[in-house]
C-alpha cells in the first residue's frame, strides 16, 4: 500500500463517512416507511355486537370514554373515527350503528340500548340516563332526537319523573 498524506487520508475520512450517512439514512428511511404491526402482546376475547355495547357503556358510565374508544376499536378493528362516532351515539343515548368487524360481510343485528322489557320510545331512554345520573346526556338525546333548543329540551328533561 503506497504511503498515504495526511490530505489523502481526510478524502478517504470523509467519503467513509458519506458511505455511513447514506447506509444509515437509508435503513432509517425503509423502517419508516414499512408498515407497523399491531399486534396486542395482550389478544383480548372477541365480543358480540351487544357485549361491546354493554362494556362501552359501562366504560362511559364511569367517566372513561377514551378506553371505550379504545375497546370498541380493538374489538372491531374500526378507524378512529368512527369508533368515536359509536362511543358518541352510547354517550348520547342513541343506539349506535352496529360495527363491522374486519373481513366480515355481514352487519350485525342491532342491539338494543336498553335491556329487555323497556320501551326504546324516548322517554323511557330519557328516564334510563336520569335514573344513571347522566342528566346532561338526557338533555343531548333529547336535542338531537326532536331538534329542541338547550332550555326546552331542558325542561323536558325536568318534566320526566323517575
Amino acid at each position: 500500500m503506497p504511503n498515504l498524506g495526511p490530505t489523502e487520508l481526510l478524502i478517504m475520512l470523509a467519503l467513509s463517512a458519506v458511505v455511513v450517512t447514506l447506509i444509515i439514512g437509508a435503513a432509517v428511511t425503509l423502517l419508516r416507511r414499512a408498515p407497523r404491526r399491531q399486534s396486542d402482546p395482550h389478544p383480548h376475547p372477541q365480543l358480540d355486537a351487544s357485549q361491546l355495547q354493554w362494556q362501552a357503556t359501562a366504560l362511559i358510565t364511569a367517566g372513561k370514554v377514551v378506553p371505550a374508544i379504545k375497546l370498541v376499536r380493538q374489538q372491531t378493528g374500526l378507524d378512529l373515527k368512527s369508533a368515536k362516532r359509536y362511543v358518541d351515539d352510547l354517550r348520547a343515548g342513541r343506539t349506535p350503528a352496529p360495527p363491522h368487524r374486519h373481513g366480515a360481510t355481514a352487519a350485525y343485528p342491532p342491539t338494543p340500548l336498553l335491556p329487555p322489557g323497556h320501551g326504546a320510545d324516548l322517554a323511557t331512554r330519557v328516564r334510563l340516563l336520569k335514573t344513571t345520573g347522566r342528566s346532561g346526556q338526557a338533555v343531548l338525546l333529547v336535542r338531537g332526537e326532536t331538534g329542541m333548543s338547550e332550555p326546552d329540551a331542558q325542561h323536558f328533561v325536568d318534566a320526566i319523573q323517575t
